[in-house]
Formats: C-alpha cells, structure tokens, sequence
C-alpha cells in the first residue's frame, strides 16, 4: 500500500501527538530542573549562561503548543 499525497493532510497522528508530548516533558523536565537549581549558583557567568539554557527550554516549549494550537485552530 503506498499513499501518496499531492498536498500532507493537515493533522497529527497519534504518534505525532506522541512524540510533541516527549519533546515537551522533555524540555519542561530540563527547564523546571535549572530554574529551581538557578538559586543556588553563585558564579554569575554560570547562572547567566544557565538563565539563557532555561530561556531556550521554555520557548522549545512554547513551539510545541503553538503546533498544537494550530492544529487545534483548523478542527
């Protein structure tokens, strides 16, 4: 069986959903360690480049709900 499309249909599989799912706990684990770690460190240079680590998480976060935002825009 081979499906081929002229335009992807737009929808997320199960899989997909699983797999947004991974790369959100993901980033939310990493993000929610190094924030409650922030505190803790007193070296400036690393807690700045750790703050910077924790910006990049939250908005890996925030890309995967946009995705789902929009696919749940179009239903």
């Amino acid at each position: 069986m081979n499906n081929t499309y002229e335009v992807v249909p737009d929808i997320i599989s199960c899989k997909d959903l699983d797999y947004l799912s991974d790369m959100f706990q993901w980033n939310y684990g990493g993000y929610k360690s190094l924030i409650n770690s922030l505190e803790l460190i007193k070296d400036p240079e690393i807690k700045s480049m750790l703050e910077k680590v924790a910006q990049t998480l939250y908005g890996n976060m925030q890309a995967v709900l946009n995705i789902l935002e929009v696919k749940n825009e179009h239903q």
